[in-house]
């Protein structure tokens, strides 16, 4: 193992930069030569790829996006795109890739495992919705983010009197729904890994304004539906005023928290030291605080699972 690359592909996430600034900088450190693929697998099946030095990382840590762009690419699904983006990667006499995404990135990386090119796997996705890992690099920036706003949306729910319907990011995964709900107390948290009956929420926006509550939150996930749906439902049902705010791709930027920078630098690392070992076709998490790696094929077989014991603890404290 010589040379060695680093992209990052599909949604970006706070955080990607901190990863690449860590692959970077262990390669160097570890006496490897380091290239960069710019605009994820289409950069890589186009030649767009370039050596990167310990400058080339310099004032990134902290920057949201990546720097090495992203990009969906059709022409990657196909074996042909597969093909020419081996040919490159041959090219420039590169040993092993690391890529730096979702499932549909981990998909990708695995089909050129198959093809005998080494690959590593680094869960960059705001959604948490990776298998096999506690937490994904970018889903505590953007949790921070709903949150924020959830705060400052409530001094407007008060001051009007109103229930606000907010919709966040998660595609089919509820985690961010949910710890944002938790973390900014709102009043039901509807997502798709449990199933809450209109009536049920209609009755907590009835039982907290007869205790004198004066405005309602309600998270929704986007996997469930737009919030517009259910504010039509809500409105209809008790008369009240409503107000719904879809946060949008908001949420993916800004710069990344401290832990999720740690979290990038050490996974970053790790993916580095696993191509030195030899490894190949396995993906980075981590679990119980400890870095670890899994295969592909387990964690891609996977669904990810969401703990529910935190969504009825939200629950009993929405009373």
């Amino acid at each position: 193992m010589k040379r060695i690359a680093v992209l990052t592909s599909g949604g970006d996430a706070p955080g990607m930069n901190a990863a690449v600034r860590a692959a970077v900088r262990r390669a160097v450190y570890s006496g490897l030569e380091i290239f960069g693929v710019y605009h994820g697998y289409t950069g890589l099946i186009n030649g767009d790829i370039k050596e990167m030095t310990l400058g080339s990382v310099g004032d990134i840590i902290h920057r949201g996006g990546t720097v090495l762009y992203t990009a969906r690419s059709e022409e990657f699904r196909t074996e042909e795109g597969q093909q020419k983006a081996i040919a490159q990667l041959q090219k420039y006499g590169i040993d092993g890739l690391i890529v730096v995404g979702g499932d549909g990135s981990f998909r990708g990386a695995q089909k050129l495992s198959e093809k005998g090119f080494k690959t590593i796997g680094v869960p960059g996705t705001i959604d948490n919705d990776i298998p096999c890992t506690d937490y994904t690099i970018g889903f505590d920036t953007a949790l921070n983010t709903i949150v924020e706003s959830i705060d400052k949306i409530r001094d407007t729910a008060t001051s009007h009197e109103r229930t606000y319907i907010i919709e966040v990011m998660g595609r089919d995964a509820g985690d961010l729904a949910l710890y944002a709900g938790l973390a900014a107390g709102a009043e039901s948290i509807i997502i798709p890994e449990a199933d809450q009956e209109m009536d049920d929420i209609v009755d907590r926006l009835h039982a907290g304004q007869r205790r004198g509550k004066k405005h309602s939150i309600i998270i929704v996930a986007e996997g469930v539906g737009s919030a517009s749906k259910y504010a039509e439902v809500i409105k209809e049902r008790t008369g009240w005023e409503t107000r719904v705010t879809v946060l949008g791709h908001v949420q993916r930027g800004g710069s990344p928290t401290a832990f999720d920078r740690m979290l990038a630098s050490r996974m970053g690392a790790a993916a580095v030291d696993l191509l030195i070992e030899g490894k190949t076709d396995r993906m980075v998490g981590i679990q119980n605080n400890k870095i670890v790696d899994v295969d592909f094929d387990e964690a891609l077989a996977q669904k990810h699972q969401l703990d529910l014991s935190v969504y009825q603890l939200a629950r009993t404290l929405s009373i």
